[in-house]
């Protein structure tokens, strides 16, 4: 996994919301919302939605975690 979602969490806290409102307020679906709560790839609109919601840039809703593992893949891969 290369993709952190907590500081989505930390900022529904500090604007004192939870998940409910953050899917009502942007029209996420429920499996879209299962996906950041389990750290799972979803579409960059998606992101681009929940900012525009909240006010805030990308790195205030994720981050990239792990990216020595995902460049270790990529060499066994063949990529690089």
């Amino acid at each position: 996994m290369a993709i952190s979602y907590n500081n989505l969490w930390k900022l529904l806290i500090d604007k004192n919301m939870n998940k409910t409102d953050l899917r009502n307020r942007t029209k996420i679906s429920s499996s879209t919302m299962a996906k950041l709560t389990n750290q799972e790839m979803v579409a960059l609109s998606v992101l681009e939605k929940i900012c525009a919601e909240l006010e805030c840039n990308i790195e205030d809703v994720m981050q990239f975690v792990e990216l020595e593992d995902v460049k270790k893949q990529m060499e066994e891969d063949d990529y690089v």
